[in-house]
């Protein structure tokens, strides 16, 4: 199976499943690249194009309310956070404007989910409610370019991130040394404590994906092309730095700019790059090679991949060239237990 969807003039950058419909995706798009001009939230159906909300500025990331089937958080590239509501035309049913430079990640807690965050290039990460028009908490996570930021799908705390520094940071909510945050203000200068920290990399670190399966497994990747994959369990707690990298991934020519671990294998991931593919790998020692699948018909940057939380196997990616791609790759059979 295949399905190709066309957006142009808007290059896309980030592409999400809704929660609630099996068929029904979010997309984050910019025109010129994102470089200057417009942006656009697209939501994507079986026949096309349902939804479309224009930004004034480059949209760079999305995620769906984990409880409201019809609302969409997007991060701009004037700093901005919108909340649309599908219902409601035109225009976003909410405006956060606290960050001082491009909001490059949302994500939306699926276990607290009254919560999303947001991470910048001002290099904070902000915690927010769409009932308050404020941020909750505001986390000086780095000096440099935040590119990601997550929740753990397993502990409603924990938030992970990564940086332009090779930076894979963990920062838990709870702790008192992050202060509450009730009003806008600039970029960080002293990065806060984080819980443990990882030189996860010698070039920027650009994404990062924690795996849905095991509570203490991250993945991240970035301008070195290499999947590298982290056992938190094994790295020194208390702020401390160090890491012991658990697998390695190799195989793309260039800069990966996402990763996203299966929704239905505990061992297979998709990493999307800047050299024009999409890699399906597997990370098993029982496997000859880790390489499953790559997808190749794009003709620009691929910048987005999102596996469908409903129908094993299906994948979605987004490029600068305009297409949202969703095919079913050839996958040999998962491993039953």
């Amino acid at each position: 199976m295949q399905s190709v969807y066309r957006t142009p003039p808007y290059a896309c950058y980030a592409i999400a499943w809704s929660p609630f419909h099996p068929h029904r995706l979010a997309v984050a798009g910019a025109a010129n690249f994102g470089l200057v001009g417009n942006g656009r939230l697209l939501t994507l159906g079986p026949q096309g194009i349902e939804k479309a909300f224009t930004t004034q500025e480059g949209l760079y990331d999305v995620a769906w309310n984990e409880l409201h089937e019809n609302q969409v958080v997007g991060g701009t590239g004037d700093g901005s956070i919108k909340l649309w509501d599908l219902a409601v035309p035109d225009f976003p049913i909410r405006n956060w404007h606290e960050h001082g430079r491009e909001v490059f990640s949302v994500d939306w807690s699926n276990v607290d989910k009254r919560l999303f965050c947001s991470s910048s290039w001002d290099g904070s990460i902000k915690l927010f409610t769409p009932d308050r028009p404020a941020s909750l908490l505001t986390i000086p996570a780095a000096q440099t370019c935040t590119y990601a930021a997550l929740f753990s799908p397993h502990q409603p705390a924990l938030i992970a991130s990564c940086a332009s520094s090779g930076l894979l940071t963990l920062f838990d909510v709870r702790l008192p040394n992050l202060s509450p945050s009730t009003a806008p203000g600039p970029g960080p200068t002293v990065p806060a404590q984080p819980a443990l920290s990882v030189p996860a990399s010698t070039g920027e670190l650009l994404t990062l994906d924690w795996n849905k399966y095991s509570p203490h497994t991250i993945a991240t990747s970035g301008v070195d092309k290499v999947v590298r994959v982290w056992d938190i369990r094994m790295l020194g707690h208390g702020g401390s730095v160090g890491g012991v990298c658990t697998g390695s991934l190799a195989g793309h020519r260039y800069a990966v700019r996402k990763l996203q671990w299966s929704a239905h294998r505990a061992d297979v991931i998709a990493s999307a790059s800047y050299d024009m593919t999409c890699r399906m790998q597997v990370l098993s020692p029982c496997s000859a090679s880790p390489q499953l699948y790559v997808y190749e018909p794009h003709r620009e940057f691929v910048v987005g991949c999102a596996w469908s939380f409903f129908d094993e196997d299906v994948l979605a990616t987004c490029s600068w060239d305009d297409t949202v791609q969703v095919f079913r790759p050839p996958l040999p059979p998962p491993k039953r237990m």
